[in-house]
């Protein structure tokens, strides 16, 4: 009966340890995507491929995630504090690197036929961001104004027409970080585009 216990508890220490190492771990250098890319190819995969998809740059993908998740796969909203103290509820449904509601996220899976993506995985992240900015990009936004998208991210495009982010000093300040993020992304991704192109060839794509 105590081997039978000891085994049980060594198994579930084993996965522990197991789903511990399945997670995606953050980039070491979330402030340069050239080197994001360089540590995540898969990464860097995914988003060319949303953006020939949704016509969405990179840098301004990649700003979104970091706003929304610092590249945490497993990114939830805080709890709440009853009385100050007591952990409560989550004000939203927002999971993983895009901080996608589930309403939104069902959404998507319906539009796109993704019916098996999961908001943890950065390749589904990286299309849902792509296919939810693209509805701006198709309404006239521009695709570098990452402001702009991001307001309209947070708020929906029918809460972006009636300005209601007017009333939200914070989240704009929060869309001028967005958009300050993408203009230094922008600019060093223009000095490693064609490198990053060429290992993409290298390893076969």
């Amino acid at each position: 009966m105590l081997l039978s216990k000891k085994s049980n508890f060594f198994t579930f220490i084993v996965l522990i340890f197991f789903f511990q190492s399945c997670v995606t771990k953050p980039p070491e250098n979330p402030d340069n995507i050239c080197l994001i890319f360089e540590e995540k190819r898969s990464w860097y995969k995914a988003v060319m491929r949303s953006e020939k998809r949704w016509k969405i740059p990179p840098y301004v993908l990649m700003s979104f995630v970091y706003q929304e998740s610092s590249f945490q796969s497993d990114a939830k909203p805080e709890r709440e504090k009853l009385l100050g103290f007591i952990p409560w509820f989550r004000p939203s449904t927002a999971v993983g690197y895009s901080q996608a509601l589930t309403m939104t996220w069902d959404d998507y899976k319906d539009e796109t036929g993704n019916s098996r993506a999961n908001r943890k995985d950065f390749r589904d992240s990286a299309d849902f961001i792509g296919w939810y900015a693209s509805k701006g990009y198709y309404q006239g936004f521009e695709r570098t104004d990452a402001r702009s998208l991001y307001l309209a991210y947070h708020e929906g495009y029918g809460g972006f027409k009636k300005k209601s982010y007017r009333k939200k000093q914070w989240l704009i300040k929060v869309s001028d970080r967005v958009q300050a993020r993408s203009t230094k992304y922008q600019q060093q991704y223009w000095g490693c585009a064609k490198d990053l192109k060429k290992k993409k060839f290298l390893f076969f794509g």
